[in-house]
């Protein structure tokens, strides 16, 4: 009883943990006179997608490569499918060129690679599919790349001028709490939700692979959701679709490239499945964005979005 009690306190921590540990370092970075640009496309985008990197990096240190391989696709999904779907029905969301032509055919190629890697093993007859240390490495590599784009792209803005303190409530000493009050519920909340995770697909006789993709993906992205519907809901649509662009990159490329390097992920050839839904959620949002007016995901969209990812969990049920 207790673990199922820590299972759910696990979440709150994870959300709250990523919660404050994004305003604390956006309160530093603000301090420091770092631009809003910087600021989404880093602090943001990796502060939502903490929960996952905790609940996978723990899961690789358990050896429960499937809890940390099913979380990341299924947060990716949902990010896409849900998250995009949801923050559409407040606002409908434009899509800068950039995000259009560079940052989802960046997040599509992610995958790419990342099918590839996870099934290069075919290729030379070897019974086991895996994520090796190696796979690990090149996925980081690309992420290297990916935040040099966002390096060269922060060169470009313009240099910030002084910011004043109105804009920034938090002392320096009370930014530097949150960061650390963040680090340690995210830690704590990690550890809670993949024990529990474990035991309720041990319980209940399901794999650990069906709860990542389920329960502990949506759990873990709901950080991305309440970022990206407030600020679509807000209008800032920028951070709405950013955030989620930015979250996908970084699961695959950081999470699972780092995850992998600490400890190899055996992978499961039914994840191909997870891997295409991915493949498709990600070619589905470019088809929508250049179906009708130019780059927006407007509220049909959305419920479109929606919709198909009711019938994607419909369908991990029944596999399950």
């Amino acid at each position: 009883m207790l673990t199922y009690l820590l299972f759910l306190v696990g979440f709150v921590l994870l959300i709250k943990g990523a919660d404050i540990l994004v305003i604390g370092a956006s309160a530093i970075a603000r301090y420091y006179h770092i631009s809003d640009i910087v600021i989404g496309l880093t602090i943001v985008s990796f502060g939502t997608s903490l929960p996952e990197l905790i609940v996978s990096v723990v899961s690789a240190f358990k050896g429960s490569a499937d809890l940390a391989i099913g979380n990341v696709l299924g947060s990716n999904v949902a990010n896409i499918l849900l998250i995009l779907g949801v923050s559409a029905l407040f606002y409908s969301l434009p899509i800068k060129e950039n995000t259009m032509l560079i940052e989802i055919p960046f997040s599509l190629t992610a995958v790419l690679l990342l099918g590839f890697l996870a099934n290069a093993a075919l290729l030379a007859d070897t019974p086991q599919l895996m994520l090796s240390r190696i796979d690990g490495l090149l996925l980081l590599f690309f992420f290297s790349l990916f935040m040099a784009y966002i390096y060269r792209l922060a060169l470009q803005d313009s240099v910030p001028e002084e910011i004043d303190t109105s804009e920034r409530p938090l002392t320096l000493r009370n930014a530097g709490l949150y960061v650390l009050g963040g680090v340690i519920g995210l830690f704590l909340g990690g550890q809670w939700v993949v024990n529990g995770a474990v035991k309720i697909a041990t319980a209940f006789g399901v794999s650990q692979s069906l709860i990542g993709l389920t329960i502990v993906a949506v759990g873990t992205s709901l950080p991305e959701l309440v970022t990206s519907a407030m600020a679509a809901y807000r209008k800032n649509t920028d951070i709405a679709v950013g955030n989620v662009i930015g979250s996908n990159i970084f699961n695959i490329l950081w999470i699972l490239g780092l995850s992998s390097l600490i400890r190899p992920l055996a992978f499961d050839v039914l994840n191909n499945t997870d891997i295409l839904m991915v493949i498709f959620a990600s070619t589905l949002l470019l088809l929508g964005l250049a179906v009708g007016k130019k780059y927006t995901i407007n509220r049909w969209k959305g419920m479109g979005f929606i919709l198909v990812y009711a019938t994607y969990i419909g369908y991990l049920i029944q596999r399950g």
